[in-house]
């Protein structure tokens, strides 16, 4: 898999309404099509006093109202070599915040390097946390999986299983006690940060179910708007599997399962499928008991740790009748 990444271009095609970011294209138009593959970003102004080993590539660079000032008190020889040594490293393009008009000399030197300015009129707080809420999701490591995503109860549960044993049927049956679609047959998974897994469906299936004998049916048509939803965190993995009368299935739930999904681990459940099982009963019982884990209450280990408590007790009961009837004292 190839780590992401995004052009510049790519990153002024964005809409800025979804991402509260408007930006400019200054000049460097000739080099929009660097690349970015760095979530974070750099404003270092020692890299204006000369320190360029503290630039790092694939970044982009922030100029506030500081850096600004800066080069337009240097005089001119100093700046535009200062300018010179900086473009030669990778720097994918210069984001300048606050609306700031930036010296000619910036806009010369970025069309001589093919490196782009661009301009935000957002303050540069507010920018730097945009930019790079917008670089999170755009470089986020992506992975198409075959599968149904729903949100129950608010638990973003991922249906998994061969295909023709029910995932859509069982989907179909949660949808109408409630619960929400977000992806059916084809799930795209991205990580974000290092425990996010979020999960969304591909523009052309967007609301659309498979179910075999009915084929394709609009779940935002059919049930409303609220019936589904764009994309939900991965906190619970449900693998359907078929009834397999030679295998021993988890009977106490004591021990917890997980799977790796791009690195990340997150809660497994196998769900044996067999004629007269409610699917959509036992997957929503079983998010039911994952909310209650992820709050600290686990019924099948309070129990375990209820009856050894018991059998403790029996045994210190048992200790203490030998003794008395090895001292001759009636019971």
């Amino acid at each position: 898999m190839s780590p992401p990444s995004l052009t510049v271009a790519g990153l002024l095609r964005r809409r800025s309404e979804s991402s509260g970011l408007p930006l400019e294209l200054l000049s460097g138009q000739a080099g929009v099509d660097r690349e970015i593959s760095s979530p974070h970003i750099q404003k270092t102004g020692l890299a204006l006093a000369g320190f360029h080993e503290y630039l790092r590539p694939a970044r982009i660079l922030v100029f506030g109202e500081s850096e600004v000032r800066y080069l337009e008190s240097l005089e001119h020889e100093a700046r535009v070599g200062m300018l010179g040594a900086m473009f030669r490293h990778d720097i994918p393009c210069v984001l300048i915040t606050g609306g700031w008009e930036p010296p000619p000399d910036l806009l010369a030197a970025s069309e001589a390097c093919r490196v782009p300015v661009l301009r935000t009129p957002i303050a540069t707080p507010v920018a730097i946390n945009r930019i790079g809420a917008v670089l999170d999701d755009a470089l986020a490591v992506r992975e198409m999986l075959h599968g149904v995503l729903m949100d129950i109860l608010g638990l973003g549960v991922l249906i998994i299983g061969d295909s023709g044993i029910g995932k859509s049927e069982c989907a179909l049956d949660l949808i109408v006690r409630g619960h929400r679609l977000v992806a059916d047959d084809t799930v795209e998974m991205r990580r974000r940060g290092e425990t996010a897994l979020i999960g969304t469906c591909p523009e052309l299936t967007r609301h659309h179910m498979e179910v075999r004998g009915l084929g394709v049916i609009n779940i935002r048509d059919l049930f409303g708007i609220a019936a589904t939803r764009a994309a939900k965190r991965v906190e619970l993995v449900v693998r359907l599997e078929r009834w397999d009368p030679e295998r021993e299935y988890e009977r106490l739930g004591i021990d917890e399962n997980t799977i790796e999904l791009l690195g990340i681990r997150v809660p497994l459940i196998c769900m044996p499928v067999a004629p007269g099982r409610n699917l959509a009963i036992l997957v929503e019982v079983a998010a039911r008991n994952q909310l209650l884990r992820s709050r600290g209450l686990n019924a099948a280990r309070d129990l375990a740790d209820r009856l050894d408590g018991r059998l403790r007790a029996r045994a210190s009961d048992d200790v203490d009748s030998e003794d008395d009837i090895d001292r001759g004292e009636p019971e």
